[in-house]
């Protein structure tokens, strides 16, 4: 998915929907940039349960520039950090570093037929998995939805084939500045989601909050249709190394 620069990114999930999300608000002095992906919790496996024009301004930005392509080059083996790259068109977009505890609202309680307050556990179990991945990136939740970064909401079901939905905002520098998700309890079809579907639906959902895109593995928390409950060896390999990769557009040869 090709995002256009100075726009929101949304980001949807496994195979479960998303409902609508608040608008991003445009800060002071900066531009924002938006995207959409989107995914489904299936069935689990059976055998796992902008750039600047392409332009190098200078021998020291090419320099830099060779040295990030080499690094991934050497280290993108056992990652689908390739597949997010060409998704990007070779931009980096994750949170910027030296970043304090990202704050996470998660909405305690809905108005929706067969919402669980468990849901809300299985949320938080979520982000807590991808905060011992090893990045920079660490959440703290928050009562006030008035204080955080990422916001996360319930719906009933949405009318895609989908079942949940991250939107993110980037600034100029292409990280991200916030971000909200939204998952829906019920399938598009109509069946309820357990709390062992709503916490991989979360973890599908969150790795986009982090900055991932989709990858063709169906061994992946991040395939389109999330068939396994846990993160893969690749989802945190992948992850890892986008963040230890510059934030921007990665200029060409």
């Amino acid at each position: 998915m090709k995002r256009a620069p100075g726009s929101l990114v949304l980001a949807f999930g496994v195979v479960l929907l998303s409902a609508p999300s608040r608008s991003l608000p445009t800060l002071p002095g900066s531009s924002l940039h938006s995207a959409v992906a989107a995914g489904i919790v299936g069935r689990e496996l059976d055998s796992v349960l902008e750039s600047r024009n392409g332009v190098v301004t200078s021998a020291a930005e090419a320099a830099s520039a060779a040295e990030v392509r080499r690094k991934i080059q050497d280290d993108e083996a056992g990652t689908y950090i390739g597949e997010i790259l060409l998704e990007r068109d070779s931009a980096v977009v994750r949170w910027p570093d030296g970043q304090p505890p990202l704050t996470v609202w998660i909405q305690p309680w809905a108005r929706v037929t067969d919402f669980d307050p468990a849901f809300v556990d299985s949320v938080q179990a979520a982000f807590k998995v991808w905060d011992n991945v090893g990045t920079p990136v660490h959440f703290v939740f928050v009562h006030d939805s008035a204080d955080a970064q990422i916001h996360v909401h319930w719906i009933d079901h949405f009318d895609q084939p989908i079942s949940g939905r991250t939107k993110w905002a980037r600034d100029d520098s292409w990280a991200i500045t916030e971000a909200n998700v939204v998952l829906a309890v019920h399938h598009n079809e109509g069946a309820t989601l357990d709390e062992e579907s709503m916490k991989a639906l979360a973890l599908h959902e969150i790795g986009h909050v982090m900055g991932l895109d989709h990858t063709s593995d169906d061994l992946s928390i991040m395939a389109p249709r999330v068939r396994v409950r846990s993160l893969a060896d690749e989802d945190r390999a992948t992850v890892r190394l986008l963040y230890e990769l510059p934030v921007g557009p990665i200029p060409r040869d």
